[in-house]
Order: structure tokens, then sequence, then C-alpha cells
């Protein structure tokens, strides 16, 4: 038993992308906070894509991509930008619709 709470296979799959610039500071603390939440939350019931928009710039501009890092919500609807280095774990949760919690302390790593 791992002591996580099984996840109920009727919940939709959350589909997300990550856009970023290079392997930057802010851009690497980015997808650590990302994945934190993610396997803290959601474990094995997301799809998380990470696109650098120096080595893709037109799906920076398909996705009209202003600012990096920028995480988008695809799935479940509706779809939802974060702007930022994703440090604020409630902003996250809330932007993927999930359950925002009483937490003790910071959690996030500097």
């Amino acid at each position: 038993m791992t002591g996580r709470e099984e996840r109920d296979p009727t919940e939709p799959k959350h589909v997300l992308r990550l856009y970023v610039t290079g392997s930057t500071l802010r851009s690497t603390r980015a997808i650590d906070n990302l994945r934190r939440v993610l396997e803290s939350e959601l474990p094995d019931s997301y799809d998380l894509e990470v696109v650098d928009v120096y080595e893709h710039p037109e799906a920076a501009a398909e996705h009209q991509i202003l600012a990096a890092p920028t995480l988008i919500k695809l799935e479940p609807a509706p779809v939802r930008r974060i702007i930022g280095d994703l440090s604020d774990t409630e902003r996250v949760l809330r932007g993927l619709d999930l359950p925002v919690r009483e937490r003790s302390g910071n959690d996030i790593a500097d």
C-alpha cells in the first residue's frame, strides 16, 4: 500500500501542456513544481506535455503563448491557463479545478 487514495477510474484524465523557455531556472522550477503537485494530487490520472517555445515557436504562436512558463489545462473542460513558475500550490490546484486543502507550512521547494 502506498498510502495514496485510489482514484476513481471514471474521473476524467487531466490533459496538460506546459510551455517553457529552454532549461532556464524558472522553466525547471515550473516543471518540478507542477510534477510535485500532479504526483501528489493526480497520480496516474494526467498526461503532461512540456513544450519548449524556443524549439517549437509555431506551437507557442498557435496557442497564443505570450509568456512562459504557461500551463494550459486542456481537459477536462473548461480550458484554463496559469502563468508563472507554479510555486503557488493553491493557485495551481484552483487552476486545475482540484479541491484546495488546508496545508501546514510552505510545501514548495525553493
